[in-house]
């Protein structure tokens, strides 16, 4: 059987199918554009210029530091704990120029949460941004060996749009033998050593969830990353005559690839907001001219309903991207009525780090996945039978190419399971169900996993519900998704109560102000249902299914 995945004739013009990517390590990149670009603006932030020279000359200081002063070997994990700022970005490609692989986590991720990541990683060295310490001097006794501490207002100077309150913070000093200081890193005289590192060595560690069980950190080595950082600079026409907008967290795949590597290997200049902000972001558009901006869906929406929006020039955009949930058609529009661009949607996953499809700038379709991208193959596939589907039948998407993980982080049965063969080939089960149309365009369906995707993050309900359970009051708990006009979907708890609850206590916001100390926020239950009795299978198991299409077909 045939397994062409994409219709040629829709194939972007004057692109190759294929491509030669480099062979060396990712932050070669930098180096690369910084002897290009010396003096050239490479990061923005709120006021403050850093050229690519000064970039490149920061990230070998911090690399030898981590060599000299914190022992750091080649194929060592790092923690990079971090809002978007500049120290997130001179971090990452100091951590990689090290030799060193780097473990992003949410800043949203409490203490408990940073754990787990921290431990299940063997990450003995961690980056921290000031108001994310105490998170890191919360963990154990000996978890960490060294911490470099910074604080964002270090980058910032007369600022003419509004600054998050993050990042006016003045910086304070913290009485830990642990923590560094970032002004201490680059003022360090260690002499850098270059290690040998080239695509096949690990370079990110990223950590997803399933369905059950913990996190598992997905190894990506410095060739995946560059497979699909340099296929969207590719395909979006990044150069370095482009100015990036990057407002989605680099902590996730989209942000470190679209928002920070691509920009890396294509010289292009980044214009970072460390918080979304549509007010702020009209400014920064409309004042460096930017000309490239990948979103979710509800920023672009926020931009395109402010009232500010309209008083700002934002005719420089050339390419207004996203993904993790489809753009409303009525907002689709609205970007090409009043700004002439088409909504180039995506989809990837932190397995594939970032994007396995496109659409097609010169032919978008609306509120679809797009085509494979470069060397990518996609089928749909009957997800029990693995049996090739047809066009228009919905089943699983699997794909193939070369961005995908080497495997999970200390999991090989996961990693193993993820893959099928088909026709004696090899794919990678996405968990996603979806079908392809008669033009080679992958639309999606629904998901197989049972995942929450709020406003393009990631919530996984097993995680949620394990840590409900360690609330006195609950006795059973099922998570699901619930309709959200802005968010797409919010997460919400359907819970049975133990029997000896007072009716006078308003359990509902006891228990969301519980959960806000023990998650990271955008994972606390929205909303609460209180249910004297959960759904049951024949086996006696849960039907968390039940609830979940119960919930989709309520009215609003």
């Amino acid at each position: 059987m045939s397994h062409t995945t994409h219709n040629k004739r829709f194939w972007p013009p004057h692109l190759p199918e294929k491509l030669n990517y480099p062979q060396t390590s990712l932050d070669f990149n930098l180096t690369v554009s910084a002897r290009r670009f010396p003096d050239r603006t490479f990061i923005s932030f709120y006021g403050t210029d850093i050229t690519w020279g000064e970039a490149d000359t920061d990230v070998t200081r911090i690399a030898a530091f981590l060599q000299q002063s914190c022992k750091l070997q080649r194929g060592d994990r790092v923690v990079l704990y971090s809002q978007n700022s500049p120290q997130f970005i001179l971090a990452f490609y100091g951590i990689l120029r090290a030799g060193g692989v780097v473990v992003p986590v949410n800043p949203m991720n409490v203490s408990s949460e940073l754990a787990y990541y921290v431990k299940d990683s063997e990450a003995k060295i961690a980056f921290c941004a000031q108001e994310l310490m105490p998170n890191i001097i919360a963990l154990p006794k000996g978890t960490l060996e060294s911490v470099i501490g910074f604080t964002y207002s270090d980058y910032i100077c007369n600022s003419s749009v509004p600054v998050p309150e993050a990042a006016k913070q003045s910086r304070v000093t913290f009485d830990s033998t642990l923590v560094t200081s970032w002004q201490d890193v680059l003022r360090t005289s260690a002499i850098f050593v270059p290690p040998t590192i080239g695509p096949d060595d690990l370079a990110v560690l990223p950590y997803t969830s399933g369905t059950t069980g913990n996190p598992k950190g997905c190894m990506h080595t410095h060739g995946s990353v560059m497979a699909t950082a340099v296929g969207f600079a590719i395909w979006e026409h990044l150069s370095p005559e482009s100015t990036m907008l990057t407002v989605a967290p680099m902590c996730h795949a989209t942000g470190m690839q679209i928002g920070m590597n691509r920009c890396v290997y294509a010289g292009a200049t980044i214009v970072l907001m460390q918080r979304w902000d549509p007010a702020a972001a009209g400014v920064l558009i409309e004042q460096y001219q930017c000309t490239h901006w990948n979103s979710v869906p509800v920023m672009a929406v926020d931009l395109l309903m402010h009232p500010e929006t309209a008083k700002r020039d934002l005719s420089s955009l050339r390419v207004v991207s996203g993904g993790g949930a489809a753009m409303p058609k009525a907002m689709a529009e609205k970007l090409w009525t009043d700004l002439g661009l088409r909504f180039i949607e995506g989809y990837g996953m932190t397995e594939t780090i970032c994007q396995t499809h496109l659409n097609p700038i010169e032919r978008p379709k609306e509120q679809c996945l797009g085509i494979p991208s470069f060397d990518v193959e996609a089928i749909i596939v009957d997800p029990e039978t693995h049996r090739v589907l047809p066009v228009g039948e919905v089943g699983e998407i699997v794909v193939r190419g070369p961005q995908l993980l080497k495997g999970y982080w200390h999991n090989e049965a996961a990693y193993m399971e993820s893959w099928i063969e088909v026709d004696g080939r090899s794919w990678f089960r996405t968990g996603d169900l979806g079908y392809v149309d008669d033009e080679g365009y992958f639309f999606f369906a629904d998901r197989l996993k049972r995942m929450i995707n709020a406003s393009g993050f990631k919530i996984w309900p097993a995680e949620v519900e394990a840590v409900m359970y360690g609330h006195p009051d609950i006795r059973e708990c099922c998570v699901i998704a619930s309709p959200d006009q802005r968010r797409g979907e919010t997460v919400k708890a359907v819970i049975v109560l133990n029997d000896a609850i007072s009716e006078d206590r308003d359990i509902a916001t006891e228990i969301t102000s519980w959960a806000q100390s023990k998650m990271a926020a955008y994972k606390v239950p929205r909303k609460i249902e209180f249910v004297k009795e959960l759904p049951r299978g024949s086996s006696g198991k849960l039907d968390w299914r039940k609830l979940q299409e119960g919930e989709f077909t309520k009215p609003l």
